[in-house]
């Protein structure tokens, strides 16, 4: 395989870190807003509500996926795992893949003679990548950056070799790692959401259409602030008013009681009031956008704080949650095959020496339940299990109960 190098891979990076950047902007609601309307003063222009669906959108996802255990993991790649806090490591992994479609795992051996595993988020790391693995022959990442982004410490990763990059060494390496000889990839390892043969760097989560609802249902949102005012407020009128007759706006817009005295003629002005605006329409149109929003991320209007009448059921939650599992479902494969190959680079460099992929070909994750049954739940699994288990004796044990029940 023929390598581009580090400045390649650093301006391939460069290309892509501004969408990564806007996508974690929607994820932290710090994105910004412009009304276009030019009817509104510039003041009324500068959007300055937030909307947390896209968080939602990824949070709902990342909190159902949970790492139980490797089964027929003969290399002992959990073994290894556990040496790095895994609960921190696979949920900071898994989230920020689906908020920038791929998240990397760098391994590496550290001082203390151990293997250990970091988490670098897709704004901070490319590379070219086997699409029939899922593993990259080179990579570059930025390890440390200051508060404007600049890199303090950079590493250029090579089936052989792992050079580190600072401001003083920016063309040459001031160290360099060599990696276990007959080594076929780099120590840079990709967790990737939804890939495909056009874009094996995956998809996320927080897609075109998930941020185009987002700032439409935004934009509502401070319009229907603004027809508040009105609302509480509704314009006046004054008609029949002489050159003589005198008025205080303001008493006359918020006093229970106004007082309007006969001019020199003799005429009583008339008052009224225009009707006032409704904000039916602002509700119904944040309704309509949260259902939207909700069909392109699998979620329902009651995970967006639109609840409904009736309580409903675990039985009901699951149903309406079938396409988010669906999509919990594909995501555990491709971020289960990710976690491997980082167990098999591990394994390699824990080892010193390059092993066969074949030894991990047959490990694969056990994963905790996306949903937790609740008590009639596990009645009929129960059942189940032991009519499977009267047809197939000890075809359901222990280990494979508890992660179908998640006890």
């Amino acid at each position: 395989m023929e390598l581009y190098g580090k400045e390649y891979l650093k301006r391939k990076l460069s290309c892509r870190k501004s969408r990564c950047d806007l996508r974690y902007k929607y994820y932290e609601q710090k994105n910004t807003v412009i009304d276009p309307n030019d009817a509104l003063p510039a003041k009324l222009r500068q959007v300055k509500n937030v909307l947390g669906w896209c968080s939602k959108a990824v949070d709902s996802l990342a909190d159902r996926l949970s790492v139980g255990e490797f089964e027929n993991d003969r290399l002992m790649m959990w073994d290894l795992y556990k040496q790095n806090n895994p609960d921190v490591l696979f949920d900071s992994a898994m989230r920020s893949a689906l908020i920038t479609s791929c998240s990397f795992l760098y391994v590496f051996k550290g001082e203390d003679d151990l293997v250990k595993i970091r988490v670098i988020d897709g704004r901070r790391a490319t590379g070219t990548i086997d699409d029939q693995t899922g593993m990259m022959y080179e990579g570059y990442a930025v390890l440390a950056a200051n508060d404007k982004g600049d890199p303090l410490l950079e590493a250029y990763f090579t089936p052989d070799r792992v050079e580190y990059y600072d401001k003083e060494h920016d063309q040459q390496p001031f160290k360099v790692v060599a990696m276990p000889d007959d080594m076929q990839y780099c120590s840079l390892i990709p967790i990737i959401y939804k890939p495909d043969s056009k874009r094996p760097f995956g998809h996320s989560r927080i897609s075109r259409a998930a941020m185009s609802t987002v700032k439409s249902a935004i934009m509502n949102l401070h319009n229907s602030e603004i027809a508040a005012q009105f609302y509480a407020y509704p314009q006046k009128y004054v008609l029949g008013v002489s050159d003589d007759f005198e008025i205080d706006r303001w008493q006359a817009s918020i006093s229970a009681m106004f007082m309007a005295t006969r001019d020199s003629k003799g005429d009583v002005p008339q008052v009224g009031a225009f009707p006032s605006a409704s904000m039916t329409p602002y509700t119904d149109m944040m309704r309509m956008y949260a259902q939207e929003f909700a069909g392109e991320t699998g979620l329902t209007v009651d995970d967006l704080g639109f609840s409904s009448d009736n309580p409903s059921s675990a039985d009901a939650i699951k149903a309406g949650h079938d396409q988010l599992r669906l999509m919990g479902r594909s995501a555990q494969k491709t971020f289960g095959s990710g976690f491997i190959n980082a167990g098999f680079m591990a394994a390699c460099i824990n080892a010193n020496k390059s092993l066969t992929r074949t030894e991990a070909v047959e490990t694969h994750i056990l994963w905790q339940p996306m949903f937790e049954p609740d008590a009639s739940m596990i009645a009929s699994i129960g059942d189940a299990v032991y009519k499977i288990n009267q047809m197939v004796p000890g075809y359901i044990d222990q280990t494979k109960l508890k992660y179908i029940i998640g006890i």
